[in-house]
């Protein structure tokens, strides 16, 4: 089983390879990209990234939320999975918010993908899916993010570190987001509470 990154989106657009190819421009990127021929470039479900070497940094896949189909499948698995994490106050968002998504596009990544500056192409093609689907983000081992793209459920291994940009629900069910520190096991406890960690730094 391969490292997904996903992007569950409550809009469905076709979103054209060129569109990626600007959004690279905009970053000064440029990366390579193929799909099946039967396809066409604005309806594709299928598309391996490579960078300029040909190297091939990650297979991306659209699939629509059809009961019964894969993308139906994944998010009946998630709700059941998220049960078991906390805060909880994040797993009934994200319970309800489930249902409005409409197509789930997945990257698997592959280890190039994480060796030099490759990792900044699949940002780049993630973050254009992301704002034209007007979606959440999930990555394995980490979690899910609100349409903001700040963190609020945690899936994290236990020997995480470093800093990151998260968010709790207030009483009012309003976001608020702040930067914690993932190795700091005090943080960690009233993040999963449901409150904000009395050490993070407000943002």
């Amino acid at each position: 089983m391969g490292y997904y990154i996903r992007v569950l989106g409550s809009q469905d657009p076709d979103i054209h390879i060129d569109e990626f190819i600007e959004a690279l421009q905009e970053d000064g990127l440029t990366a390579k990209f193929a799909y099946d021929q039967r396809e066409q470039p604005n309806q594709w479900s299928v598309l391996n990234i490579l960078n300029n070497e040909g190297e091939a940094l990650a297979q991306l896949e659209r699939n629509p939320v059809v009961e019964g189909e894969l993308a139906g499948d994944e998010l009946d698995e998630f709700r059941e999975i998220i049960l078991d994490y906390k805060p909880v106050s994040a797993v009934e968002w994200l319970t309800k918010y489930f249902d409005s998504v409409k197509v789930i596009y997945a990257f698997q990544m592959l280890n190039a993908a994480f060796q030099d500056s490759n990792f900044e192409i699949i940002s780049s093609i993630k973050n254009r899916i992301w704002n034209r689907t007007k979606g959440i983000l999930q990555a394995d081992h980490e979690g899910f993010s609100n349409e903001h793209g700040f963190h609020i459920l945690w899936q994290f291994p236990d020997d995480v570190t470093g800093e990151w940009s998260c968010a709790v629900l207030n009483a009012s069910g309003q976001w608020e987001n702040f930067v914690m520190d993932l190795d700091d096991t005090i943080q960690r406890k009233e993040f999963q509470d449901g409150g904000i960690p009395k050490g993070a730094r407000r943002i």
